[in-house]
Order: structure tokens, then C-alpha cells, then sequence
């Protein structure tokens, strides 16, 4: 008897870790989900340095429900659309937030990437599970469009 209830204790901690796990969407601030988006994009260890990944638990943490598809399948595409160039050496990110209203923010973020400017606006929306982004603008094209046109 004293098994079975050690059994079914342990089977029940597992499950709420488990369902933890799946919750791993979405950031506390507009602020924190920027700066862990950009935080892909450095120097330092491989896990950090390639950009912002394609899989589906990324896609999960960092994007709209609508927008999640879309980013893992991405194929082919000739640059990386959040740095705006196919390889990067970026400089100090500025993020600034010109408009707030309720659950949908837009984030201003400009920085250097390689020696050109660039500025990119967020558009992200505060969900059941935290921040996410739900579109990124930039003066020519905006991401949807984007993973649309390079789509599998």
C-alpha cells in the first residue's frame, strides 16, 4: 500500500513538471522578450550564436500562436529577417515603446549590424502565457510576409 501511494505521489509530481515544460511560452515584459530574442544573435557559445532557432519549442516561447507554423518552416530564405542580413555583428540594442494599449504593444528596436542602421518595429501581444510577438515590421516588408514568401 505504502508503494502504490509513493507510486502515484511520484507519477503526480512528474505530470505537473511535465505540464510545466509545455507552458514555456511567452516572456514577462515586451523588454525581456526583445532582449531574448537578440540574445541569439551574439558572440559567445554555438547555442547563442546562429540566430534565433526554427524549432517548434522556440516557436512556441517567442511567437504568436499564428505565427509559430510559419517560423518553423521557414526554407531557404536569403537573409535572416530579425537582423535584416544574412550574417551579423550587431551593436548595442536600443528598444524603445512608442505605443501601449492593454495586450498589444509596438517596440521600437534599432541597432548597428555591421556597420548599417537598422530598425525594426514589434509588434507584440500579451497572451494567456506572457509576451509574444505576433508581427515584426521593418520599413520594406514585415515577418509575416517574409515566412510567407519562404515557406516549405
Amino acid at each position: 500500500m505504502g508503494r502504490c501511494k509513493f507510486l502515484a505521489g511520484f507519477s503526480l509530481v512528474a505530470a505537473v513538471f511535465a505540464a510545466a515544460a509545455t507552458v514555456d511560452a511567452g516572456f514577462r515584459t515586451p523588454e525581456s522578450l526583445i532582449r531574448n530574442v537578440y540574445a541569439h544573435y551574439g558572440r559567445g557559445s554555438a547555442e547563442f550564436s546562429n540566430g534565433l532557432p526554427r524549432d517548434e519549442e522556440t516557436a512556441r516561447q517567442f511567437f504568436d500562436s499564428s505565427l509559430r507554423g510559419a517560423w518553423t518552416a521557414l526554407h531557404d530564405a536569403p537573409y535572416d529577417f530579425l537582423v535584416q542580413s544574412p550574417t551579423w555583428r550587431l551593436g548595442p540594442i536600443s528598444i524603445a515603446i512608442p505605443r501601449r494599449q492593454f495586450d498589444k504593444t509596438d517596440v521600437t528596436v534599432t541597432f548597428d549590424n555591421e556597420g548599417r542602421a537598422v530598425t525594426l518595429n514589434f509588434i507584440v501581444v500579451n497572451g494567456p502565457d506572457g509576451w509574444v510577438i505576433a508581427d515584426v515590421e521593418s520599413p520594406h516588408d514585415s515577418l509575416r510576409m517574409f515566412l510567407a514568401q519562404f515557406r516549405r
